[in-house]
């Protein structure tokens, strides 16, 4: 079973343990295995069913108490359960081991990261770390993790003083050096954390590449405000963090390596970058939130019960606006937990998106009701403010949006302005939105001059900062807004690349030459700048896609294929070049390009692509065979393969019907319908925002079955499918 296990073929070694059981039922060392197998094939239900079984035999088991625990914790989201069962844990530990310091220890490190900084949690692992420390008080690993517990709980004072009985303890410890540089960049001592992380990034080269490392260099950037780097400091981060996870199987030390506390702060400081507001519809959103959402989707795949990081995906998906995902990752927050104020408040956002003025306020009362101190802070008012003005109340606006800037958090924060009580932390790009809805709503409301003034304010408190060139934009939509078209262009010609924003600047004056020049040649000359000036796959997208609004599909291929040369595997490209040339009606060369990207091997998803242009030109047999190729492997386990399949099968039975095969079509719906129900039952734990998406498309395969029994007069089946479509699809009426 060892052996198995070093191989990583875990249920070869799930099976030789179950051999033993069943000769030797209470050989109990092998239950402990079989639980740890189980989780490794990520099989919660029967690790944790393991686990009672285990319990009954053995009712101080520290395994088993630590799995069940784990699982409230990881799996469930359920805090008091879980805070619970670490409480009969450390009484266990009493028992069993009181005096073995370095299992307390170990028994903290995979809760205290995974606990999303609750308390209640960290309380007990803060106990769990200060036994081990006194049982070993010259120990410097265990002052170490006790400096890392007060971080967690926000308590930088009592840190720092551990950490630095860490370095009395072994002057050469590394993560207390780190803590220490920690602490000075919470503390904003800046100078002092950077002497002491160019000490260490020397001896970095001896003694390895460190996550942690990278990410305090970051920090340190980012309050130096130097973009460029920051960005590159975390990519690195990233990749030096997931590159120590290979190979290390779903367990409690794969929870402890994966720290998903550490990862989600990486994630909040990458959400510094992104634009504040939604990408608007058909525009490419930044290719940050990508990445964000890919670390977040690993996250949310381990720990799905841990709610910052659910909350963190819909508001990256909110973001990138996909404005659906978002609701549906926001619902299962609330749903597990009704107090928690920020979801209350982007899920206003949300209905914001969705014109749903009604929902929104309900959700900003909800916002308020559980969290007072919300109304310091300017987001409540700026949703509040844009809710009336979407209702037409614009002075109610306006009054909104006055009190909101009066707040204290909303000056530049000066060095006398050092107010007792802790002051409210408010981000710039929320700062920038109150005054620039104002001069918006002030514009709407015919009071131009109010809007002039609140503009130069804004210019006066913005200017050098990073979002100076969103007052640009606003001040070029005021110029435009009374008429004068060359005072606008004048502002948006003065960015610079360096400047965040300066996208947004050159989409702007795009649409400007577009809309109000009918310049198509001035439009397209826009995106070109900005491929000259910020080479990337996003702007080459951008300057694509501009083509392709101007009609002009063979401009738009070059730049497509310039962008594939750069981002070879990237899916969305590919099927852009197929998409343009099936626009210029050169059909042949459509169908030569998609095959020849399948055959480079990288493109599968293409076969869909394919198939359906064979079948509307009529080429059933050649678009049958290509589905047949792609459903041909080995049967598959990851959920998006199953859901590729089932597009490929739904596909195919079109094209069946097409040739008139009606029995084949129905086997393949009957296939697609099994795939389908094997996708919904994942789909709800591992990636929620999907949901709605696949039960649509459930509805829409019992109901094809249902119209070909129709077709073949055997109405009960087709009766039966049509109320199993509406299981699926409440609304449905089709």
């Amino acid at each position: 079973a060892q052996y198995f296990e070093v191989r990583q073929n875990y249920s070869g070694a799930l099976e030789t343990v179950n051999q033993i059981i069943a000769n030797f039922p209470n050989f109990i060392p092998a239950f402990i295995k079989k639980m740890k197998l189980q989780l490794a094939l990520q099989d919660w239900e029967q690790a944790v069913e393991t686990a009672h079984r285990l319990l009954q035999k053995d009712a101080f088991n520290l395994e088993a108490i630590r799995m069940e625990a784990l699982h409230y914790l990881c799996r469930e989201g359920n805090i008091s359960e879980a805070s619970a069962r670490l409480g009969d844990l450390i009484k266990a530990l009493d028992r069993l081991e009181p005096r073995n310091s370095q299992l307390f220890c170990k028994m903290a490190l995979a809760f205290s990261r995974t606990c999303g900084r609750n308390q209640l949690i960290l309380q007990h692992t803060q106990t769990l770390v200060e036994r081990a420390s006194d049982l070993a008080s010259n120990n410097a690993e265990f002052a170490t993790e006790l400096g890392y517990q007060m971080i967690l709980q926000g308590k930088v004072k009592e840190a720092l003083k551990w950490y630095k009985t860490a370095m009395t303890l072994d002057e050469t410890s590394v993560s207390a050096l780190t803590g220490i540089i920690r602490c000075q960049l919470i503390q904003g001592q800046l100078e002092d954390a950077e002497q002491q992380l160019e000490f260490l990034n020397e001896i970095q080269q001896s003694i390895g590449k460190s996550g942690e490392l990278s990410f305090l260099r970051a920090v340190l950037a980012m309050k130096k405000h130097k973009r460029q780097e920051v960005i590159a400091l975390l990519n690195d981060v990233l990749d030096t963090h997931f590159s120590s996870l290979h190979g290390f199987p779903l367990g409690v030390e794969y929870f402890e390596k994966l720290n998903p506390d550490f990862l989600l702060e990486i994630i909040r400081e990458y959400l510094n970058f992104c634009p504040a507001q939604p990408a608007s519809p058909g525009q490419s959103p930044s290719p940050l939130l990508k990445h964000c959402a890919s670390v977040l989707e690993t996250v949310v795949k381990t720990v799905p019960g841990l709610q910052q990081a659910v909350f963190l995906i819909a508001k990256v998906k909110y973001l990138s606006g996909d404005i659906e995902a978002a609701h549906s990752n926001l619902h299962y927050c609330l749903e597990r937990n009704p107090s928690y104020a920020d979801a209350h408040l982007l899920m206003a956002q949300v209905y914001l998106a969705q014109n749903n003025t009604k929902l929104c306020s309900q959700s900003l009362e909800l916002c308020l009701s559980y969290n007072f101190e919300v109304r310091e802070h300017p987001v409540y008012h700026l949703v509040k403010a844009q809710t009336q003005k979407k209702m037409g109340e614009l002075s109610e606006a306006i009054k909104t949006l006055q009190m909101a800037k009066n707040l204290p958090g909303m000056r530049k924060p000066t060095a006398s302005s050092k107010t007792k009580g802790k002051r409210i932390e408010i981000d710039a790009s929320d700062r920038v939105s109150v005054f620039l809805e104002l001069v918006e709503a002030h514009r709407l409301n015919g009071e131009p001059h109010e809007a002039a003034i609140i503009l130069q304010d804004a210019i006066n408190e913005f200017s050098g900062t990073p979002e100076e060139l969103r007052v640009v934009i606003a001040n070029a939509d005021l110029a435009i807004a009374q008429g004068d078209v060359e005072q606008a262009l004048t502002m948006l010609r003065n960015t610079t690349p360096e400047q965040p924003y300066f996208v947004q600047a050159k989409e702007k004056m795009a649409d400007i030459y577009l809309q109000y020049r009918k310049d198509k040649k001035l439009y397209a000359g826009c995106y070109r700048d900005l491929v000259e000036k910020l080479p990337s796959v996003h702007t080459f997208l951008l300057l694509g896609d501009a083509y392709m609004n101007i009609q002009e599909p063979d401009e738009a291929i070059e730049v497509y294929e310039q962008a594939l040369k750069k981002n070879p595997k990237d899916p969305a490209l590919a099927s852009k070049i197929g998409k343009a040339l099936i626009k210029t009606h050169n059909y042949s060369k459509a169908i030569s390009y998609y095959e020849a990207a399948l055959r480079s091997g990288q493109q599968n998803f293409l076969c869909y692509d394919l198939a359906e242009l064979l079948m509307k030109l009529k080429q059933y047999e050649k678009a049958e065979k290509v589905l047949q190729q792609a459903l041909d492997h080995e049967s598959v386990n990851e959920l998006s393969s199953l859901m590729e399949d089932g597009r490929y099968q739904v596909l195919l039975a079109k094209i069946y019907s097409k040739m008139e095969k009606i029995d084949e079509a129905i086997v393949s719906l009957q296939q697609a319908r099994e795939l389908q129900t094997r996708v919904l039952k994942r789909t709800q734990i591992e990636q929620l925002d999907a949901v709605p998406a696949q039960k649509q498309v459930a509805a829409e395969i019992c109901a094809e079955i249902a119209k070909h029994s129709t077709a073949q007069r055997n109405y009960e089946k087709a009766i039966k499918f049509y109320k199993e479509a509406l299981v699926h699809c409440e609304t449905d009426n089709k």
